[in-house]
């Protein structure tokens, strides 16, 4: 029997991992990609047996990198699931982001995206397999990092573009945004002041932050068969933020109003 695999990029990190370990539940092989190849590769080790979690090393900014992991995967069975997670943001405000900064958020958070889905359209087209790009609320809202922001907002407006084109294949294509996630790089934060997720939270109506099992139970859903009628949304993981914010809603209710 033909395995079954799923490729996770960015998957050295806590929401990668997370991802990776959701979707070996119905899948035969998670392939952990990764520009820190040792990172990956001390993941997939934690999460199960080789032949099951396999890490590669993949600057998924590079279509000569990508294309070695294509001839890696080529021959090991059939990709069924794509997560296109790799990400990061870089300056915090328009003043600070200098051409280069803006060029690399895009490269990373965006173009990726569309180069590692255009090396694995001909499998994902085999399989009538499912793409899921991690997105953010940055991408639905200004919430600063305007680099990282404009990169995502064109990468929900990229996963309705492969939904509406490659529907007829049997492909399906959808996003996720999470909203602050805990992950290490918050801790590290959280070590500098300890009251940063005091201070996050109070903007979340659900009062905390999101965890990486949350976004990965999120695109296990959007990749398996209970969403087979879904593609070309964007589901927030977010703990209600774009909802609206609790502290503002209170603020404008205690205030006159003529």
């Amino acid at each position: 029997m033909t395995k079954s695999i799923a490729i996770v990029t960015g998957a050295a990190g806590d929401i990668g991992a997370a991802i990776a370990a959701r979707l070996a539940d119905d899948h035969d092989v998670v392939l952990l990609a990764d520009i820190d190849a040792p990172g990956a590769s001390a993941v997939a080790s934690k999460l199960g047996p080789d032949d099951r979690f396999v890490a590669a090393g993949c600057d998924v900014t590079s279509e000569a990198s990508i294309a070695e992991l294509v001839r890696c995967v080529a021959n090991a069975g059939v990709v069924r699931t794509l997560v296109n997670n790799a990400g990061a943001a870089r300056a915090t405000s328009l003043h600070e982001t200098t051409p280069e900064i803006w060029r690399a958020d895009n490269a990373l958070n965006l173009e990726a995206a569309f180069l590692c889905f255009r090396a694995f359209e001909p499998m994902l087209k085999a399989s009538k397999g499912s793409v899921v790009n991690i997105a953010s609320v940055n991408g639905m809202n200004v919430f600063g990092h305007p680099a990282y922001s404009a990169a995502k907002a064109g990468l929900l407006h990229f996963t309705r573009l492969v939904a509406v084109e490659y529907g007829k294949f049997g492909i399906r294509s959808n996003a996720v945004a999470p909203g602050t996630v805990k992950t290490q790089a918050w801790e590290k934060r959280a070590a500098a002041n300890p009251n940063v997720f005091e201070e996050a939270r109070r903007w979340y109506p659900l009062q905390r932050v999101v965890d990486p099992q949350d976004v990965a139970n999120a695109v296990a859903f959007l990749a398996g068969p209970l969403a087979a009628a879904i593609s070309g949304v964007c589901l927030p993981v977010d703990c209600g933020l774009t909802a609206g914010q609790a502290e503002l809603a209170r603020t404008f209710s205690q205030s006159e109003h003529y």
